[in-house]
Order: structure tokens, then C-alpha cells, then sequence
């Protein structure tokens, strides 16, 4: 299937992880209509979706993104992440099309200003929330956390035939929710939704060991890596 596809690849530009790299990405041809099959598929080859794009890195010099996926069924939380768990029962969740609204516009442009203004996406913009996050595709979904009636974060999951592709999450920088972790808590509730569909893997994207913004990748183990066209199990520390 992926060998009749068309794929290009960008110019080098500076890589967003590793100050002082080029980065090189490869994307589907946007005239391409993206169906479910064509996605798994391309997911299963280490590829990601950013709005309406698929793409995945392709840096001549680089190998430091490596694909990463939870094998759900073998995942045990730590003590750690146990109490995670225990401190966001209060909330409430829910499932929505991934849609553009002013408070998960609101929310995001918070969360990016507090906590990604030295990256490039500072400044928040609404046209990029929309084409960064929104999608019209069956399969896009947003997650509502809340308390009350307070939203408190959103997570884009994408629902695969195998897994749930964990997008992007965003949440309250409010330092008084910081013990709720609500990152690490729209993670292990990805986990929680994939093994009750019966589905295999949580994909997380890329990690970068030499990234410490991607070092919460590694937490969740065990961690499937993307290695040539095979998954492999990250060794343990």
C-alpha cells in the first residue's frame, strides 16, 4: 500500500529538540486523501499526524527521533503514577470531535505562553491551534478533563485499529494543579481507554534521549521502540 504513495521531504530547517541541528522532515503528499488504513500503516512505520499532514523525521546526519509505543496489555503503573491515578478521580471525561472552540483555544494559548514560550510555537496563534490540532477525519478525537465544569486539559487522540496515537495535550498551568499532573494522568488514561477497546499500543511519537523534554517518554515502561521496520522493547536502565 505505502509503496504507491508520494512523499516529500522539506528543506533542512533548525531542529526544534537538539539546539545547533538540522532537521529534515518527510510528508505525505497533501493531495493525498488519508484513509484509516493508510494511517495505521504509515503510524506502524514510525509516522505522525499534525493537522492534516503525515510526516515523519528524515534528517541525513540524525537518528536522535525514535518512534515509541506503550504495548498496553504489559503495562503496570508505578507507584508513582498510581498516585496519579488516585488524585484525578474527582474528574470528569469526555470524548468530542476534534474541533476548534474558544476555551480549548483559550486553554492552550495559557498553556503554551506558561510553558513553551522558548519554543517555535510561541506565539499561540488561533490559526495554529487549527491547523495543528483540529481535524474534520472520523478518527480525530479530543478528551476533555475536567473538574465541575472547569476545563482543566484537552488531549488529541487519534483512534487507530491498533491504538490510540497520543497527539498533543494540553492543560491549566495554574501551579496550584501541578500535583494533579495532568499530562502524565491524559497518558495513563489513553492506557486505561486502549485496553478497555481491546486495542494493543498507546503510541507516543518521538522520543530523543538527548532531549530532556522527551524524557517523560520513558517513564512508561515497557516502551516499544521503532527500529529499521521493527518494534523492539527499550531496554531497562
Amino acid at each position: 500500500m505505502t509503496r504507491q504513495l508520494r512523499f516529500f521531504l522539506t528543506v533542512p530547517h533548525p531542529c526544534s529538540y537538539l539546539p545547533g541541528q538540522e532537521a529534515t522532515t518527510l510528508f505525505l503528499d497533501p493531495n493525498t486523501p488519508v484513509d484509516l488504513a493508510t494511517y495505521s500503516a504509515l503510524t506502524q512505520l514510525g509516522f505522525r499526524r499534525s493537522g492534516q499532514h503525515l510526516y515523519r523525521p528524515h534528517c541525513a546526519h540524525c537518528r536522535a527521533c525514535v518512534s515509541v509505543r506503550i504495548p498496553v496489555q504489559r503495562f503496570t503503573p508505578d507507584r508513582s503514577q498510581r498516585r496519579i491515578i488516585k488524585r484525578n478521580q474527582d474528574l470528569s471525561i469526555r470524548e468530542v470531535p476534534a474541533r476548534y472552540s474558544e476555551s480549548y483555544y483559550a486553554l492552550y494559548a495559557a498553556y503554551i505562553d506558561a510553558r513553551h514560550a522558548d519554543g517555535d510555537m510561541y506565539p499561540p496563534t488561533r490559526e495554529q491551534f487549527r491547523s495543528f490540532l483540529t481535524s474534520q477525519s472520523h478518527f480525530a478525537r479530543m478528551v476533555e478533563f475536567r473538574l465541575d465544569s472547569e476545563l482543566l486539559a484537552v488531549a488529541v487522540v487519534d483512534r487507530l485499529p491498533d491504538g490510540l496515537s497520543a497527539i498533543y495535550t494540553f492543560y491549566s498551568p495554574d501551579p496550584s494543579l501541578g500535583a494533579r499532573s495532568l499530562g502524565s494522568y491524559a497518558i495513563l488514561w489513553q492506557i486505561r481507554r486502549a485496553l478497555e477497546r481491546r486495542l494493543p499500543y498507546v503510541y507516543l511519537g518521538y522520543w530523543i534521549e538527548q532531549s530532556a523534554k522527551m524524557r517523560y517518554k520513558q517513564r512508561y515502561r515497557p516502551l516499544e521502540y521503532l527500529q529499521g521496520q521493527q518494534w523492539r522493547t527499550l531496554p531497562l536502565e
